[in-house]
């Protein structure tokens, strides 16, 4: 018999926007929650596509104890934890819950609940619930709490504020260094021609030469915050949320678009193709083998997966960006740095309540 309020675990990996989303279902919930944090080899692909439930992939010496008494709902994302997940359930029995956030690589009906977003492009089923934009923890409260703790210290930046949400490699997605030149001289130049000021963040996919090609385009008053380099420093990410005016996010991460609509200002995306984005500025569109960048594995795999691979286990994370853009709840950051921004409409905040509904049903059905 389930208790009231189920033993939950989350299981985290290493992509912050995955965990992100995780906690934020989590915290919809409203259940205790207890965190175990996975680490794995690097050979978890094999193990984990031939053996399916497993701990093969598992790298103990960084990751947390698994042990009884096993929870009665999982939540979990990515395909490195799916393996994970089942074991865990194998060991309860069967009794254990698994909502995944996403798209598995597993077949649809191994897991109760499947919360993903149109870019995976999943079938109807009634374990599949689609969400407009992935989950995320941006609240009014958190936003409040976080303007408070950092308003006097980024009091000296003048107004308008743009935040700058970096993001990194993701499949098809490759941030080179000519790419983030031209978006640190894109959104120098807005702010030179504003008379205003930027509050930069990378991420931890941003690549060092990419990061550094950026920085050396800003000229004008800004606060930074490096993630690999200030690992002791208090993350301002919130406060960037809640101080903008408006924000300019890389295309390539669905929980820092997410994130930035959240706020209800006006949200900017860089186009992070190799067309040279929305407005042209590519002399030349090549096809993707043509450039060296995609040669390496991530960008690599991911154009072969679109051609050769099930249609279910391909990703089209323009179908997002197409919705945000025709809904004018974002715009594309082009050259013209002076254009008015879109006003972002109100988004459906139900959302992450339809989802934890749905979770608290596996319990009440």
């Amino acid at each position: 018999m389930v208790p009231e309020q189920p033993r939950v675990w989350l299981l985290l990996g290493s992509k912050m926007g995955d965990n992100r989303q995780i906690c934020a279902l989590a915290e919809a919930l409203g259940w205790p929650c207890e965190t175990r944090k996975l680490g794995f080899h690097g050979y978890e692909l094999l193990t984990n596509l031939t053996l399916r439930v497993t701990l093969a992939g598992l790298d103990t010496r960084v990751s947390d104890t698994l042990l009884p008494p096993w929870p009665d709902l999982l939540i979990t994302a990515g395909r490195r934890n799916e393996p994970v997940a089942r074991w865990i359930k194998a060991q309860n029995g069967g009794r254990s819950k698994i909502v995944h956030l996403g798209r598995p690589w597993a077949a649809l009906d191994v897991f109760d609940l499947i919360v993903t977003t149109p870019q995976y492009q999943l079938p109807s089923r009634p374990n599949v619930l689609c969400l407009d934009l992935p989950p995320h923890t941006v609240n009014a409260g958190r936003l409040r709490d976080a303007a408070q703790s950092w308003s006097s210290r980024l009091a000296n930046l003048p107004a308008p504020r743009t935040a700058v949400l970096v993001g990194g490699d993701s499949g098809q997605y490759v941030l080179t260094p000519a790419k983030a030149r031209r978006l640190g001289r894109l959104v120098n130049q807005r702010a030179q021609a504003q008379g205003g000021a930027l509050m930069i963040t990378d991420s931890a996919r941003t690549p060092a030469a990419a990061w550094a090609a950026f920085m050396a385009e800003v000229t004008v008053p800004n606060h930074c915050y490096c993630w690999g380099a200030g690992a002791s420093e208090e993350n301002p990410y919130f406060a960037y949320l809640a101080l903008a005016d408006e924000l300019v996010v890389t295309g390539e991460s669905m929980s820092m678009l997410a994130e930035a609509c959240a706020t209800d200002k006006p949200v900017f995306i860089f186009d992070l193709g190799d067309d040279g984005g929305p407005d042209g500025e590519a002399a030349a569109v090549k096809a993707w083998w043509r450039y060296a960048h995609n040669w390496r594995w991530k960008p690599l795999s991911h154009h072969l997966a679109t051609r050769l691979a099930p249609a279910r286990m391909r990703r089209d994370v323009g179908n997002i960006q197409r919705a945000l853009i025709t809904s004018g709840r974002a715009a594309w950051l082009g050259d013209d740095v002076v254009a008015k921004a879109v006003t972002t409409a109100s988004p459906d905040k139900t959302e992450l309540g339809r989802a934890a509904e749905r979770v608290r049903a596996l319990f009440t059905q």
